[in-house]
């Protein structure tokens, strides 16, 4: 008897870790759906696309939405590279700035918690506005067609910072008396004690600060003037813009045409192929971040 009640909740548990899998795999089949889509979208001749609408499995199949996006490939080129040292530079440096503000104002030794968590706080609520904003790094900065000006706006973000903090208040502070007691500095203590604690919160906040550096447009549009120092997805938004005008102002296209320059405007398969050459380096960001998750989650799980 107690031999088939050890067999059926076996049966049991197989059945429910059957139906979580299938639950799981049917979520990421849903979420892989929408860009197997927008892959076979972008390789989709346009008439096809205005005559059938969109298709898996399109009758007739064009390369045209990637010949018209290369066809400046220096510039792409340059426009990746940009994207590349903005994002991991400024991940890097907005990661440690906000960790090391994050981390005193957790601590509830530290005499002036309440106004710099205050001071954190209110930023989420007030700027100065776009003007002002503007002002300061342009003329009194003079980050105008600098690398910095695409950098130092996203650098440090008051929700990330709030996140850390509430993080680093869970952690025991019996490891930080512990560790002044073995006499660690309170540098020491962070680099050794908290940051290694930290990892799944440190990897989320990165995670979210390089897709919002290599998402971001505006700053190129604000600050910079210098094609070369663009980014991609500036790159990407100048040439949406542009596909849209000439395909709106039939006099401009015919003007171009008439110069001996023949042009084609696949418009909504150019906008899926952008999101293709855009979205391509980010997703193999995801499994780097992943096993910092999953390490950070076992830390701590052995005891002995």
């Amino acid at each position: 008897m107690l031999f088939r009640s050890k067999r059926s909740f076996n049966d049991i548990g197989l059945t429910a870790d059957l139906i979580i899998n299938l639950i799981f795999i049917g979520i990421a089949v849903l979420c892989i759906i929408p860009l197997l889509l927008v892959i076979s979208v972008s390789f989709t001749d346009e008439n096809t696309l205005i005559n059938e609408g969109y298709h898996f499995f399109p009758t007739q199949w064009s390369t045209a939405a990637y010949d018209y996006l290369f066809q400046d490939m220096s510039q792409i080129l340059r426009s990746y590279g940009n994207s590349f040292l903005v994002t991991g530079v400024g991940t890097l440096i907005g990661l440690v700035i906000m960790a090391l503000y994050a981390y005193p104002i957790a601590r509830t030794d530290f005499p002036h918690q309440k106004f710099f968590s205050l001071f954190m706080f209110l930023t989420m609520l007030f700027n100065g506005g776009l003007v002002p904003w503007y002002m300061v790094y342009v003329k009194f900065l003079h980050l105008k067609d600098s690398y910095w000006a695409l950098i130092l706006p996203m650098l440090v973000g008051p929700f990330f910072v709030l996140i850390l903090r509430t993080f680093f208040k869970g952690l025991p502070i019996e490891l930080i008396e512990s560790a002044k007691i073995d006499g660690a500095s309170e540098f020491r203590i962070f680099r050794s004690v908290i940051l290694p604690l930290s990892t799944p919160v440190l990897a989320t906040v990165a995670l979210f600060s390089t897709l919002g550096y290599w998402n971001d447009w505006f700053m190129s549009l604000v600050f910079i003037t210098d094609d070369s120092k663009v980014s991609l997805q500036y790159l990407m938004y100048k040439t949406m813009l542009n596909i849209q005008y000439l395909s709106a102002n039939t006099q401009a296209a015919q003007g171009i045409a008439s110069g001996g320059t023949h042009i084609e405007l696949p418009s909504e398969s150019a906008r899926m192929a952008m999101c293709i050459v855009g979205i391509g380096p980010i997703i193999f960001a995801y499994p780097f971040f992943q096993r910092y998750f999953v390490k950070g989650l076992t830390v701590g799980a052995v005891k002995g």
